[in-house]
């Protein structure tokens, strides 16, 4: 009820002050680049490194992987999938840092779960089928809201105006029963002010991975209003996820017999427990209003609401009543199996605000946004074994709140026809509450945080060559975990100071670029094995770490009928002096280890991707893909025994499209994954103790599928 309220009572959009025709169909579609977004995106002589995605790369990938895998031949991009195939929950690092440290926004509106930092883009299926443009910025980047950039940003827009009505359904199946359907349409211009478009999907599949299935639902709606000089959008948007559980990884032992095996659910005594799931529902709403109240400047603000309500369940045998204050049903009974629910019920709302002036030589823009996170987590019993007297009793129910403003001041200057200059000052206040833990309930967290942001460059741009230089400098607060390191051992913020150094060339035959980057961290925040006040492993602070490295990309057309491009990212990621901790049963405690310069976990040194087009005959267009990973360490100790092989993948891609009278156009997509058979890893994790006077590690692998396929077909009326 509450989506059909704001369904009839808003309509929305967002004005824009550039403006491109699509080149697939020039008198159709009209994709607009909004004030929101220009607010945070680095244009094209910026002074920093960055990859724009267009509408047209998505869609000839988009056949129900996750949004990761269809960023995957991006420079310094590494992705991994629970399930094995891209389906589900997934995952990407950029340089090496993970979604807690990467800035994700959606029309200029923060994306990152507020408490952990982290992207779920599984909350989110199917989302790239209403995106038109990515852009992402690698390194700090350019001020924007939410999460600090401490890697990389991920700015995305859903915004586009689609002059005539349309009706389109995309579908593909392909290995492991994964099934992809979705359903646009839009209405076109109506007497040249209104627009509605929307859309539907669903993604199913079982997964590479033993029972990591997926079944997953999501619509969008997008209604607007456009004028010349006033201008509003209400973006409204949802998805629902219910996948079996595949976090637990394959061990050492059983990856080379028994790669596929999935741990969960196995708790329960013969088959596995067949819900062992995890369930969520993630609902979005904003509301973007846009004025031009001159010829040069142009005011933006948006309102936005994300509400999120899910749980995990688990099959859990040999518990204590006791452990979750629970009264026996009788004297004698002390332990049970027991069906348990681990709830988090958030809502995450706020405001995004920018001014931004443009005239001769010179841009202004002054911006920011306000938010508020408010964050419900608890645990319920749904069955016990041996029964419960109160099945709605909470085993713990803890809260968190955390208020986030930002402001920032973009001025870019040019000093003549080819130089300009580039500043960028942003002001950060974090707030964080944490009314206790699920293992730590007493512990009680009020923090607050004030980060100053800079970054300055210039460039320099003639006869298509772009040269440029930056230095930038980001903070970035501990996440909701950190901080149950205890009481007497808060987490410190970390900081980071990013060098860029550019050089790009542009030809009609061939483009090349070169970035140098040196990234260094102070405090930076890693798993060490130290074990916290209630003996959890959380994050401890590392005083010094930094990464250094060389991305090179290029791409050419030989001919009208054959394409290249690729890029090479050549790296080295390092901690100066790291501490590890590695638990002694055999005598109680902790054992040290101290290391003079190790590697950081998971940033490979290597990482390469490249892709080859041909169009052998009209119509018809294949595409080589091919992507390589050097080796990954999943600690930060350089041992060998303790890291993911390197690997290589190719896959095959060919689109045959054509339009016939009322058909605009049809899309039939075969993609053949893994084409070699790698039996590879991207991810996973590690733990060593010492037992009998020896010491143990345990390493657990998410491996991905051997060769694979899907086949779609889109059609456009």
């Amino acid at each position: 009820m509450k989506r059909i309220a704001l369904f009839s009572c808003l309509i929305a959009t967002s004005f824009t002050l550039e403006a491109q025709e699509l080149s697939s169909d020039k008198n159709d579609t009209i994709e607009l680049i909004p004030v929101e977004v220009k607010a945070l995106r680095a244009n094209a002589t910026a002074p920093f490194s960055k990859t724009n995605i267009q509408k047209g790369e998505i869609e000839k990938q988009n056949l129900g992987q996750d949004l990761p895998f269809l960023l995957s031949q991006t420079p310094s991009v590494v992705v991994n999938s629970d399930a094995g195939n891209g389906i589900g929950y997934t995952g990407i690092r950029i340089r090496g840092t993970d979604p807690t440290r990467i800035n994700i926004t959606l029309n200029g509106i923060p994306f990152n779960d507020a408490e952990s930092n982290g992207a779920f883009f599984v909350n989110l299926p199917d989302f790239a089928s209403s995106v038109n443009s990515i852009q992402i910025q690698r390194g700090v980047g350019t001020s924007s809201n939410g999460a600090s950039a401490f890697g990389a940003t991920i700015n995305m827009s859903t915004n586009e105006v689609n002059k005539r009505a349309y009706l389109e359904s995309n579908n593909s199946y392909g290995s492991f029963n994964s099934l992809k359907n979705t359903i646009r349409l839009g209405s076109g211009l109506l007497g040249n002010h209104f627009t509605i478009d929307g859309r539907l999907s669903r993604i199913s599949s079982d997964g590479y991975i033993d029972r990591a299935t997926s079944d997953l639902k999501s619509f969008y709606v997008s209604t607007a209003y456009l004028s010349d000089k006033t201008n509003l959008r209400l973006n409204v948007f949802s998805g629902k996820e219910k996948t079996y559980q595949a976090w637990y990884g394959v061990s050492e032992a059983d990856l080379h017999n028994n790669r596929t095996i999935n741990y969960a659910g196995m708790e329960r005594p013969g088959t596995p427990y067949d819900n062992e799931t995890d369930n969520y529902t993630q609902d979005h709403y904003q509301l973007l209003f846009d004025q031009k109240l001159s010829q040069h400047l142009v005011f933006n603000t948006g309102l936005f609401l994300v509400n999120g309500k899910g749980f995990y369940e688990q099959y859990k045998a040999g518990e204590s009543y006791a452990d979750y204050g629970l009264t026996p049903p009788d004297a004698g009974t002390t332990k049970t199996d027991l069906v348990r629910q681990l709830w988090l019920d958030n809502d995450f709302y706020g405001n995004i605000f920018s001014l931004q002036y443009s005239k001769d030589k010179t841009a202004l823009t002054f911006g920011g946004a306000v938010t508020q996170y408010k964050g419900d987590h608890f645990g319920t019993i749904t069955w016990a074994e041996h029964g419960l007297k109160d099945v709605s009793q909470r085993w713990y129910d803890n809260k968190g709140e955390k208020s986030d403003f930002n402001a920032y001041g973009k001025w870019q200057q040019n000093l003549d026809a080819n130089w300009q200059v580039f500043t960028d000052l942003q002001y950060r206040r974090v707030g964080y509450t944490v009314d206790g833990f699920r293992y730590n309930p007493t512990l009680h967290v009020d923090e607050t945080y004030h980060f100053f942001n800079p970054k300055v460059g210039f460039s320099y741009h003639k006869n298509n060559w772009l040269a440029y230089a930056s230095y930038s400098v980001g903070n970035k607060e501990p996440n909701r975990d950190d901080f149950e390191a205890g009481a007497e051992e808060l987490p410190r913020p970390e900081q980071l100071h990013d060098i860029e150094l550019g050089l790009e060339r542009k030809a009609a035959s061939l483009n090349w670029g070169a970035t140098l980057y040196y990234m260094k961290y102070n405090d930076q925040l890693v798993l060490t094995g130290k074990i916290n006040d209630v003996g959890a492993y959380t994050r401890s602070n590392i005083k010094d770490s930094y990464r250094a490295g060389i991305e090179l990309l290029a791409g050419t057309k030989f001919t009208k009928w054959l394409q290249a491009s690729a890029n090479l990212a050549l790296s080295r990621n390092k901690v100066k002096n790291f501490t590890e901790y590695i638990d002694d049963y055999d005598n109680g405690g902790q054992i040290i280890n101290r290391y003079n310069e190790t590697d950081i976990s998971f940033s490979p040194n290597v990482v390469g991707a490249a892709t080859l087009t041909l169009n052998p005959v009209d119509k018809l267009e294949l595409n080589l893909v091919s992507k390589y990973v050097g080796r990954q360490y999943m600690d930060n100790t350089s041992n060998k025994d303790r890291s993911l092989d390197p690997y290589y993948t190719q896959d095959i891609r060919a689109i045959y499209s054509f339009s016939k009278r009322w058909l605009k156009n049809v899309n039939f997509i075969g993609q053949l994954n893994n084409v070699f058979n790698t039996l590879y890893e991207p991810n996973g994790y590690t733990f060593s103790y010492y037992s009998g006077n020896a010491l143990t590690t345990e390493n657990y692998y998410f491996p991905m599928a051997g060769v694979n396929w899907t086949f779609g077909v889109n059609i456009k009326l």
